[in-house]
């Protein structure tokens, strides 16, 4: 059996070497700021894994105004840090408001990564509906049959998806109203979306 050839890639080099470092600067500022032992240590892997979902929500084709925000987020916070401890900063007398900041940390990744893993699976467009032109006083409205509910197709498989999930772990299929409370829909939009399932 022939050994297969090992090619460094420079970029995922330089990107090993950059989330070393900066892991490194995260761990010894939540030390400094009173957060000793494994909590140090978790402080780094929550903002590498805050920015690893905001990656992903950006790859995903979901929301991406939640996948630059967080990333912003979490870029922050790691610049932010690489530079506080380039000498800027005394390690040894952190300031009473980065130590706040560090302590309050946890509750802003744990808000930004719940938000990009449970957000919803795709963005609605309504169209605006066409004003209707007034009646004449005599004239009798006629009555028409209401227009086609036009689904977006990721949105059809953003459904389809959500049904197969449902019949998987229930064992029947999903109904409209679970439909439309699972995607977060007007009900017409669900019913138009749950014929199309059948």
């Amino acid at each position: 059996m022939r050994a297969l050839p090992v090619r460094l890639d420079a970029v995922l080099v330089q990107a090993l070497i950059a989330a070393a470092l900066s892991f490194a600067h995260l761990h010894d500022l939540a030390s400094a700021a009173g957060q000793d032992g494994w909590k140090a240590w978790a402080y780094p892997v929550s903002v590498d894994l805050l920015l690893v979902a905001a990656w992903g929500r950006l790859r995903s084709g979901g929301s991406k105004a939640a996948g630059w925000c967080w990333s912003l987020v979490a870029l922050t916070a790691s610049l932010g840090v690489n530079v506080a401890t380039a000498g800027l900063l005394d390690l040894d007398a952190v300031p009473d408001w980065l130590r706040i900041l560090v302590a309050g940390w946890p509750a802003v990744a744990f808000l930004g990564g719940t938000l990009l893993a449970h957000g919803s699976p795709v963005e609605l467009e309504v169209a605006s509906a066409p004003v209707p032109e007034p009646l004449a006083v005599d004239a009798a409205p006629e009555l028409a049959p209401p227009p086609a509910t036009s689904v977006p197709s990721a949105l059809i498989a953003a459904a389809r998806k959500v049904a197969d999930e449902h019949r998987a772990r229930t064992g029947t299929p999903i109904d409209t109203p679970a439909l439309r409370a699972r995607l977060g829909i007007p009900l017409p939009l669900a019913e138009a979306i749950a014929t199309q399932l059948t």
